[in-house]
């Protein structure tokens, strides 16, 4: 055998191992096999190059400029497809059909062929080609090659059954999970070192600087994980050059200071390490403005000890609900988490050396393509965000009679509907809630459709002032009086913060606007519906989970790993897991922080309000989780505490929003923190340096954003003002402030039995619904009930107030030019460049956005002219008829809803 066969080839471990699907299968000594070229002639000896060939096409790496120097996932693929026998895939093929049948993220191509294989098991025909318009043997390049046929084309049956079957056994049997994934690991590699932690500190922080002072814009600027990464491998790099070479001892644990190369595990524990807490802000920070704010609560007593309780306190619970339940969200093969995907895109593009290849007519490495995306949205966003702001914001259709209020109100990008079919050309208003280059294709259209449908309930609720709506304006999160006018709830309040009703019988009640009134009958809808209609469609993984989490908790040594046989899975167990003692040990500390902050703090809270929360996340963590693994959208139980609290609690804003909190953020946290745990999953990262890493960041970013919340809430001029230049409007803090006014202040009671009485009938409306979706599931053509969502579709029934469908169009035309046509037409180029083009095009987006803002917008240095100004012009903008009908006009004695004196 060669000598670089013996010294690279030889150290995949795997690929000589004889216990197939094993951790031994997967194991590799990177540098060694990198250091040592290894050609195509190498590997899978008895197989012939036009099979070789085959293999390197279905994994889409024919366009490799050289066969001399593979990658190490081509070897490793030609060689197992060697090793494998025609038994072994077939019983791994017919086992993979039954677990995807139903599985919308796998290409329905990929499903159809796997079938084909199956069927002509019994006749074990080769189709081989028998003639080539060029053979390898006489060509050390793959340039100038053509092979006729669809990869999916049965040529050669034999090997194409053993190929399906390693690609699924030792890999994965989604595309968009090996296109971010490797089929190996080398353990030897260096995670947990001083440099990551000086790196993860130093940019947690920054991080929580940035994104909690953009919070409250919209649209908001982010650091996402996938952004700081650029940042990081400098930082690095740095590091790597500057730390001394020392090693010492503690507590008999040696640590290198300086251990080589900044390596590819350093580079995403890093990330992880930013990503669990520098991600956004955290849920409390809305609640801790509208305690804190005169325009709002005004809780003078809400100090920077409450803060810190609250803060902490919220975000460590879902940290442990997150170990609690990593057996079913972090280790099924079909829990992708879609949206984590560009993340580890780009930590491949830095820290993965690239062979040379030629993919659709594209050379480009990722690394250099990132770079080009990266500064060409940087320089562009300068135009949409500064120069020629309508481009941002491109209401276009009201600029034909910006005074007219039925084109407002239905195409309107600010206050109206956003009907609007080019409604953006500006990245960040394109992505912030779609995702468009990483959620499915499916899930971009389906709550699409949710939207349109939705779109069309606002505008029958408006244009028949069903409940009022018409006195109002159509798209909007904010609460208002009988006569129109912001609802200022500190009117109706004592001075313990509850509800004075005497002052409130002078005052009146608030009401929804129309958007808002169809947005929260979709809440209601939405939880009895997943509820039934997860269990139906998936009960047998829903009673797996939850026997995973009663025997994980009965039997706390067990290994949470135990049951997973999927090669990542196996790949993780070379690593020491994190107990699920210690999950629950760090949920027990979070809730006597919680405990003590309603015990020594007037918010009006009793200690039960917080077991409750516990409780309702347990029971719905399992099937909100499910649905947003593998679609990438997800819904929170906010709205569910908020009535159940304020049926419990009634006149209590106070109490509403403390509860809601934690029954938000229990789950929310939770699957951010799992988020993170997927990753570390793709990428090999031990779930110990993980945990480690976790905790900290989330200890020293719950501080940094603290002081950052009041350093903006004191300084930032006209802040949560709706009119605020700097698009500091405070949406988010809006929103809770007038869900505590309705739901907590006046109570659902009030709401049901006097206001909305049709708000009630939507829990009934949507368990219903559920049981002919199910039938639907369960019976109709697979072909189309394998991409049927209709839980997606009631999600798009959320998407209002304040935003609109402004901010969904862009993101569905991208998603189904990337995510759907190109996926399927040019597969090779979307596996290697898709997620590095949505990490470019934010990372630009955000590095810009903060220059501008520090440059010219916090000291402000606009331009004032047409393509700045027309945006806010007229009705769209803010000015002059905002409702259809004038209370003081039209209604009788001057005011709509219930009489005085009726008040309910």
């Amino acid at each position: 055998m060669s000598g670089p066969l013996k010294g690279g080839l030889n150290q995949i471990t795997s690929i000589h191992s004889a216990k197939p699907l094993e951790l031994e299968d997967h194991e590799i000594d990177l540098q060694a096999v990198t250091s040592n070229p290894v050609s195509i002639s190498e590997v899978g000896t008895s197989l012939t190059d036009h099979q070789k060939f085959i293999i390197l096409q279905r994994v889409h790496m024919d366009g490799l400029v050289s066969l001399d120097n593979l990658p190490p996932t081509a070897a490793f693929y030609i060689q197992k497809v060697e090793n494998i026998t025609e038994d072994e895939s077939i019983a791994i093929l017919k086992e993979a059909v039954v677990d995807l049948r139903d599985d919308s993220n796998i290409p329905t191509p990929d499903y159809v062929f796997l079938e084909k294989l199956i069927s002509s098991a019994n006749e074990k025909t080769s189709h081989v080609h028998q003639k080539l318009q060029s053979t390898i043997e006489h060509s050390q390049s793959f340039e100038g090659i053509n092979f006729e046929g669809d990869i999916r084309k049965i040529v050669d049956w034999s090997l194409q059954v053993r190929l399906e079957a390693v690609l699924i056994a030792y890999h994965s049997p989604y595309p968009q999970v090996r296109a971010i994934t490797d089929p190996f690991d080398d353990p030897s590699i260096p995670v947990e070192t001083v440099r990551v932690y000086i790196a993860g500190v130093v940019w947690t922080a920054i991080g929580a600087v940035v994104n909690q002072f953009f919070e409250e814009r919209l649209p908001n600027i982010t650091l996402s994980p996938a952004i700081v990464q650029i940042f990081l491998y400098p930082t690095g790099l740095l590091l790597e050059t500057i730390l001394p070479k020392w090693k010492f001892t503690i507590w008999n644990q040696s640590i290198d200071l300086n251990p080589g190369p900044w390596s590819r595990k350093e580079q995403m524990l890093a990330t992880l390490f930013y990503s669990v807490s520098g991600g956004g802000a955290s849920y409390a920070s809305s609640i801790l403005h509208v305690y804190k704010m005169e325009r709002f609560y005004n809780s003078q007593w809400a100090d920077f000890g409450f803060q810190t309780l609250l803060v902490l306190s919220n975000n460590f619970l879902g940290f442990g609900f997150a170990g609690v339940f990593r057996k079913f969200a972090v280790y099924p093969v079909e829990a992708i988490w879609p949206t984590v995907l560009p993340t580890i895109a780009l930590n491949r593009a830095l820290m993965v050396p690239e062979k040379r290849e030629v993919i659709n007519g594209w050379r480009l490495s990722k690394y250099v393509f990132f770079f080009i995306v990266f500064g060409t949205s940087f320089l562009y966003f300068w135009i949409p965000d500064y120069l020629f702001q309508a481009l941002s914001t491109f209401n276009w259709m009201t600029w034909i009679k910006p005074d007219n209020f039925h084109l407002a109100a239905i195409t309107g990008s600010i206050g109206g509907l956003g009907l609007n079919p080019i409604p953006t050309f500006d990245w960040n208003v394109l992505n912030e809630f779609t995702n468009c280059l990483a959620i499915p294709f499916f899930t971009s259209l389906t709550t699409y459709i949710g939207g349109i449908i939705s779109m069309f309930c606002i505008i029958g609720v408006y244009y028949t002032n069903y409940k009022w709506t018409s006195y109002l304006p159509i798209n909007t999160n904010s609460l208002f009086t009988n006569t129109g006018e912001p609802y200022a709830v500190t009117t109706v309040l004592n001075e313990q913060g509850l509800l004075d009703n005497k002052k409130y019988q002078n005052y009146g009640p608030p009401f929804y606007s129309a958007s808002n009134l169809v947005a929260y009958g979709a809440f209601f809808a939405i939880y009895p519906f997943a509820i039934v209609y997860e269990i139906g469609n998936r009960y047998k993984q829903m009673w797996k989970a939850f026997k995973g989490v009663a025997i994980g908790l009965k039997n706390i040594r067990t290994s949470s790993l135990e049951g997973y046989n999927d090669p990542h899975s196996k790949m993780m167990t070379a690593y020491k897991e994190v107990p699920d003692w210690v999950f629950l040990v760090v949920l027990v500390i979070s809730l006597v922080l919680a405990i003590v902050c309603v015990e020594i703090y007037p918010v009006e809270t009793p200690v039960w309000g917080l077991f409750f929360a516990l409780g309702i996340n347990f029971v719905f963590l399992i099937p909100i989780t499910a649905v947003y693994s593998r679609t990438g959208w997800g819904f929170g139980l906010n709205v569910l505490v908020e009535l159940i609290t304020g049926y419990a609690l009634p006149g209590n804003g106070l109490a509403l929003m403390f509860i809601k909190a934690f029954g938000y953020n229990i789950d929310g946290q939770a699957q951010n923190y799992i988020t993170d745990q997927k990753m570390a999953h793709y990428a090999k990262i031990p779930p110990r340096a993980l945990f480690r890493g976790q905790i900290l960041s989330v200890f020293i970013a719950s501080f940094v954003q603290l002081g950052i919340l009041n350093f903006v809430i004191g300084n930032v001029t006209d802040y949560c003002d709706p009119h605020n230049k700097q698009r500091f409007t405070c949406a988010n803090a809006r929103t809770q402030y007038s869900a505590s006014i309705l739901w907590g202040v006046i109570g659902p009671k009030k709401v049901f039995n006097g206001l909305y009485p049709i708000l009630q009938y939507c829990f009934l409306i949507g368990f219903l619904a559920a049981i002919p979706c199910l039938a639907i599931k369960w019976y109709g053509p697979r072909k189309y009930t394998k991409y049927f969502e209709p839980t997606l579709v009631i999600g798009g029934f959320l998407n209002w107030a304040p935003v609109n469908l402004t901010y969904y169009t862009g993101g569905l035309y991208v998603s189904f030019a990337f995510m759907y046509y190109i996926k399927r037409r040019f597969e090779g180029w979307w596996q290697k460049y898709n997620y590095i083009l949505s990490a470019g095009l934010s990372a630009g987006v955000a590095f810009a956005s903060i220059i501008i803002f520090f440059a010219v917008q916090y000291h402000d240095k606009s331009i004032s002219w047409w393509g700045n100004n027309v945006i806010n012009e007229g009705i769209d903008g803010g000015f002059g008829r905002q409702s259809l009908l004038n209370a003081t006009e039209s209604a009788q004695d001057g005011y709509f809803g219930p009489r005085v004196g009726h008040f309910p």
